[in-house]
């Protein structure tokens, strides 16, 4: 696996904000929702995890800028495939003795007496010694994962299934009025617990997509209307595409740019000890792109009595 500092495009120096912040770009950039069905992304989404991993830990990145642990997160010279250190590392026999290895068994352990690899086996377990009768109990890991997700999902909620560091894939619900750069906990999916502890959690970073036309307030939501200029002086029934649906909206007689109308509940729905939010509608005098001869004629042989700009005087 590649140096964790250079996956994540970040200085060895690199502050926990900075490491974060980066990890959270990439992982936006290549999160497998993004590229369905791209078994590259999700490579790639896998390794910028694994990187995290390390970094987004204080004592893990101590570890591997120590030299102790490699990139792949295991103790230097430990090969897991044969259970044991391979010679020539720190722990083996000799440097030079042909093919010997050194293996060690949880029993090696349990023994105790000063064994030179006790502390090592401790650290390697998640920091406790493991007694006579078993590991010391540990919460698993905490997962992050990050996901996009629309206006319209923030403001209803849903579903959306992701994929975690270790390739599994899961259904996580989106709560109604999830706030953008909110993160939400989903208790017991993360790393498996050690000795009968529980599972670890998955912090789920949210972002949401900016919409069309249409802006979050807290849990109001806002907008603009165009109207024709016949709309804004007779007044009139308009149609108004909202979140929820299409709605008739009556645009009162004399409405000018910038007259707005309340819709009562129809912002962010109600949750927790929040109550529904509104819609705010902008009304915006909007002329036709193209000359009209008729509204033309009409403003030609009209003589306003008002001053539109007295109030600039």
């Amino acid at each position: 696996m590649r140096d964790p500092y250079e996956i994540l495009g970040v200085a060895k120096g690199a502050s926990e904000a900075d490491i974060k912040k980066a990890f959270r770009s990439l992982a936006k950039k290549h999160h497998p929702d993004k590229h369905a069905g791209d078994a590259t992304a999700q490579k790639t989404f896998q390794e910028i995890s694994a990187a995290y991993d390390i970094l987004g830990d204080k004592d893990k990145r101590a570890q591997f800028d120590a030299g102790a642990i490699g990139a792949d997160g295991n103790a230097k010279g430990f090969d897991p495939r044969q259970g044991g250190f391979r010679q020539g590392s720190p722990f083996g026999f000799g440097a030079g003795g042909g093919n010997q290895e050194f293996h060690f068994s949880f029993d090696d352990a349990q023994q105790g007496g000063g064994s030179p690899f006790e502390d090592i086996f401790a650290s390697m377990m998640g920091g406790g010694r493991a007694g006579a009768r078993g590991t010391r109990a540990q919460k698993g890991e905490d997962f992050t994962a990050a996901v996009t997700v629309s206006l319209s999902e923030a403001v209803a909620g849903g579903t959306r299934r992701i994929v975690m560091q270790n390739g599994e894939q899961i259904d996580v619900k989106i709560p109604v009025g999830v706030k953008d750069g909110q993160t939400i906990r989903v208790k017991g999916r993360g790393g498996a617990g050690r000795g009968g502890a529980a599972s670890g959690d998955v912090l789920l970073q949210i972002a949401v997509a900016a919409h069309p036309f249409i802006a979050r307030d807290g849990n109001d939501l806002r907008m603009d209307l165009p109207v024709t200029l016949k709309e804004a002086v007779a007044g009139g029934k308009v149609t108004v595409p909202t979140l929820s649906g299409a709605l008739a909206l009556t645009v009162p007689a004399g409405s000018n740019t910038g007259t707005t109308l309340r819709l009562k509940g129809k912002g962010v729905p109600a949750h927790g000890k929040d109550g529904a939010g509104d819609l705010y509608v902008r009304i915006v005098i909007v002329l036709p792109e193209l000359p009209d001869p008729a509204l033309k004629a009409f403003v030609d042989g009209w003589n306003p009595t008002y001053d539109p700009r007295a109030k600039l005087k």
